[in-house]
């Protein structure tokens, strides 16, 4: 239930499952990212053992803000962890939280009884709209880093259903915080800075942590990325696109199959990337310099692949005969043959006008 909030007119309807990840009961402590409506969430959950049998052993509690958009939300991250913590020692006592509020409310600019005039909702910015610094998100030290060695060469199969837009749901057990950080290290494989494209395709959302109370928005949703503690989702498979289990990324579709194979040209960007990360990482040890940083390395070693691939794209189409070739799909960094049913994706999602020519090794 929701024990308190401000502004008190607010629609919360569904908040307390998103602040609550399913299964939290088994974990101390955890944060949530979420959505709801309009608004991004971030809330702090803490779990303590207490000598009640009304309470059955156990005071669980999450403390959360919600606000238009979630480039912010980390610097809070603190005071809510100091917060839920406060409210599981002494619960009921809630003016640290309204004197937040009063002081906050601005950054919110929607207060009471003005819900028809909410600011844009800001998903994951286009960096050709605003500049990269202003879609960060605060993580742990090393977030990419992780993600990389958690999922290893699969980031490159990741990456492609990304730029597809597809709609990928990761599950994991508790604790979700970090797993949330993976749906936003998902979205920035995404990146594309040249004008012109995008304009035809939905942006990459991230929805963070979604549960069971999300199945009728998930329904018309041609494009996200989401994680999820509930495994019931797997067999709801018209609402996804790409399940993530742990490493395992897999598809129903099976004209989406042929991507889930890592080929050469994966393995050759992998160790590009990697070989990237050792020379930032020799360089901050020896010369001490921390800029750029990890997350700035790989949010632009895939853009950069993402803005090539685009340009030669770009200029085939509007050359006179329209005709992209395996020595274009070499220049883009793909592999002619490997990555052929991702080309036609592509073109196909993006509406780019020319004619693969690279034959199909399948047929005679």
């Amino acid at each position: 239930m929701v024990e308190w909030c401000l502004p008190q007119d607010i629609d919360l309807e569904g908040v307390e499952f998103k602040s609550m990840a399913s299964g939290s009961h088994k974990i101390q402590s955890d944060f949530i990212y979420f959505r709801k409506g309009p608004f991004f969430g971030l809330a702090c959950f803490a779990n303590m053992p207490v000598d009640s049998e009304l309470e059955r052993g156990a005071r669980m509690k999450s403390v959360g803000i919600l606000s238009p958009s979630y480039t912010l939300l980390y610097r809070y991250m603190h005071f809510l962890e100091n917060q839920v913590r406060h409210q599981l020692e002494m619960p009921g006592h809630y003016s640290h939280l309204a004197a937040f509020y009063e002081d906050k409310k601005g950054v919110l600019r929607a207060g009471p009884g003005r819900g028809g005039s909410l600011p844009p909702v800001c998903w994951l910015p286009s960096i050709h709209r605003y500049m990269y610094p202003e879609m960060k998100i605060t993580h742990p030290a090393g977030c990419m880093s992780q993600f990389i060695k958690f999922f290893g060469e699969q980031i490159l199969v990741l990456w492609k259903f990304a730029l597809l837009r597809k709609r990928i749901l990761i599950f994991s057990p508790p604790p979700v915080g970090v797993v949330c950080y993976r749906v936003y290290c998902c979205c920035c494989l995404a990146n594309v800075s040249l004008p012109g494209i995008g304009g035809t395709i939905p942006e990459s959302k991230p929805f963070f942590y979604v549960n069971v109370a999300d199945i009728e928005s998930l329904e018309v949703e041609v494009s996200y990325v989401a994680c999820t503690t509930e495994k019931i989702f797997e067999e709801k498979r018209e609402l996804y696109d790409v399940y993530v289990d742990n490493q395992n990324v897999k598809t129903h579709h099976d004209h989406l199959q042929p991507l889930l194979k890592i080929n050469s040209a994966d393995r050759e960007k992998y160790r590009r990337l990697n070989e990237q990360r050792q020379m930032l990482l020799y360089s901050q040890e020896v010369e001490g310099d921390y800029n750029p940083c990890e997350e700035d390395l790989f949010v632009l070693f895939f853009l950069e692949q993402n803005n090539r691939i685009f340009q030669t794209l770009l200029e085939v189409s509007a050359s006179q005969d329209k005709t992209l070739t395996a020595e274009h799909a070499r220049v883009m960094g793909l592999d002619p043959q490997g990555d052929r049913s991702f080309l036609l994706d592509l073109l196909e999602a993006y509406g780019i006008d020319v004619m693969l020519v690279i034959d199909n090794p399948c047929c005679p």
